[in-house]
C-alpha cells in the first residue's frame, strides 16, 4: 500500500456518518494505528453503524474525495493524523481530542509553545488595542499567537502578531478553503503564508454555530494560557476560557471599568480564579517554565517515535541537564553549529541534518528557550551572542 492509499483511507473514515474522532481513535487503538485495518473493520461492521454510513462506506462520493485530495495536494497544505509523531501532543490531554486536523501553513508552528488571545467580536478601540499591544509583546518572547480569526480581539491579535513579523495560528470552525467571517479573508491568506489555519473539518464544510464550541476546545487545548480581552457574560470567549481551567491551563483576563459591559466577562473569570493580568510580562513569567515542560515533552515523544537508545538520547530527558546545557549533545551541537550567524529556515535545517521536522522544531524550542538562538520572521532561525560564546 502507499501513501494515496492511507490518505485516501483517511478521508473516508473522516466523512464517515456518526463515526466521530472519539469513534475513529477508538478503533485506531485496536488497530495499532493502521488506518486500512481501521477502514476495513468499519466496512465489515458498518451495517451497525447506521444506513447512511453503510451506504457511504460501500460506495464513497469520489467527487468529494477527489476534492479533497486536490485541496491536500496544494502547496502548503497538510493532514496531520493523531497517529504521527509531529501531531500536537497537548491535544492529547483534552476532551473529545481530534483525530487529525487540516493545516494551511506551517503545521510545525502547532509544535510550538501558545497563548491563545481571545474577546469580543464588538470590542472597543482600547480593546483592540489591548489585543495588539499583548500580541505583540508576546510574539516578541518567543510565543505563538493563538486565536479563532473571529471578528475584533481574535483578528486584531492575529494582525498585530503578523505586523511584528512573527507567525500565528487561526483555529477556524469551518473546513480550511472556508473563510469566517468573509471579511476576514485577506487576514486568512497572511495566516496561512506567515503562519497557519487549522480545523479539524474538511474541506468545504461551511460555518454551523455547533462548530465554533468545537473549535474553542482546540485553541484552549493548544496553548498553554489563554488570555481574556474584553468579553460579555454571554461571550464565545468565556467557553474557550473554561475549557482551558479544565484542561488544567492558564487562564488570564484583563480588568476593565466597571461601566463596561464588555468587562463583565472579564471580571467573572477573576472572580473564578483566572489572573488578572495588567502586562505581558506577567504573562511570560507564568509560562516560562510550562513552555520548557512543553519542550521537554516533545523531545521525549519524538525519541520515542524515532525508536532506539541514540534517539532517546539525543531527544529524551538527558537533553534537559547540565550535559545539554554544554551543548555536549552531538545532534544539539550539530544542530547549532548548522543555524550559524546568517540564520537559517527549518526546511535548510532538515536538509542539513537529516532530521525530521517535527524532532526540530523539538530541539529548537529547547535552544530558543535555553536563550543560545532566537526565531526570526520567515520560520528562520539564528544564534544569539551568547550562545555563540557556549558554542
Amino acid at each position: 500500500m502507499n501513501v494515496m492509499d492511507d490518505l485516501r483511507a483517511w478521508l473516508i473514515a473522516l466523512r464517515t456518518p456518526g463515526l466521530g474522532p472519539g469513534g475513529l481513535r477508538e478503533r485506531l487503538s485496536v488497530a495499532a494505528g493502521d488506518i486500512l485495518v481501521v477502514l476495513g473493520q468499519l466496512r465489515r461492521d458498518s451495517a451497525s453503524l447506521g444506513e447512511p454510513a453503510q451506504a457511504w462506506l460501500a460506495q464513497p462520493d469520489e467527487a468529494r474525495l477527489a476534492a479533497d485530495l486536490a485541496w491536500l495536494a496544494e502547496p502548503g497544505h497538510h493532514l496531520l493524523c493523531c497517529t504521527e509523531a509531529d501531531f500536537p501532543p497537548q491535544l492529547e490531554h483534552i476532551p473529545q481530542p481530534p483525530a487529525v486536523l487540516f493545516v494551511a501553513g506551517d503545521a510545525s508552528l502547532l509544535l510550538h509553545p501558545q497563548v491563545a488571545i481571545v474577546g469580543a467580536r464588538n470590542a472597543s478601540t482600547a480593546g483592540l488595542a489591548h489585543a495588539r499591544a499583548f500580541a505583540r509583546a508576546l510574539t516578541q518572547a518567543g510565543f505563538v499567537i493563538t486565536s479563532g480569526m473571529a471578528d475584533g480581539i481574535d483578528g486584531a491579535a492575529h494582525a498585530a502578531a503578523l505586523d511584528a513579523g512573527a507567525a500565528t495560528l487561526a483555529v477556524i470552525g469551518t473546513g480550511p478553503d472556508r473563510v469566517y467571517p468573509r471579511k476576514h479573508h485577506g487576514l486568512a491568506r497572511r495566516i496561512a503564508t506567515h503562519g497557519a489555519l487549522v480545523s479539524e473539518f474538511p474541506p468545504g464544510t461551511p460555518a454551523r454555530a455547533d462548530h465554533f464550541p468545537r473549535r474553542n476546545r482546540l485553541i484552549a487545548g493548544l496553548a498553554l494560557g489563554t488570555l481574556v480581552i474584553e468579553a460579555g457574560l454571554q461571550s464565545g470567549s468565556l467557553i474557550t476560557a473554561r475549557l482551558a481551567g479544565e484542561q488544567g491551563r492558564e487562564v488570564f483576563a484583563l480588568p476593565g471599568s466597571i461601566h463596561n459591559p464588555l468587562a463583565r466577562g472579564c471580571h467573572r473569570l477573576i472572580r473564578d480564579g483566572a489572573r488578572l493580568v495588567e502586562s505581558a510580562s506577567e504573562i511570560i513569567e507564568t509560562l516560562a517554565p510550562v513552555a520548557r515542560m512543553l519542550g521537554a515533552e516533545l523531545a521525549v515523544r519524538l525519541g520515542e517515535e524515532a525508536g532506539g537508545e541514540a534517539a532517546k538520547s539525543s531527544t529524551g530527558k538527558d537533553s534537559m541537564d547540565d550535559s545539554f546545557q554544554q551543548l555536549e549533545n552531538p545532534e544539539y551541537r550539530q544542530l547549532f553549529l548548522k543555524i550559524g550567524h546568517e540564520s537559517a529556515t527549518l526546511d535548510e535545517l532538515v536538509q542539513h541534518t537529516g532530521q525530521s521536522a517535527a524532532t526540530l522544531s523539538s530541539m529548537l524550542l529547547i535552544l530558543e528557550l535555553e536563550g543560545r538562538i532566537e526565531s526570526l520572521p520567515g520560520n528562520r532561525y539564528q544564534r544569539l551572542p551568547s550562545g555563540s560564546t557556549a558554542a
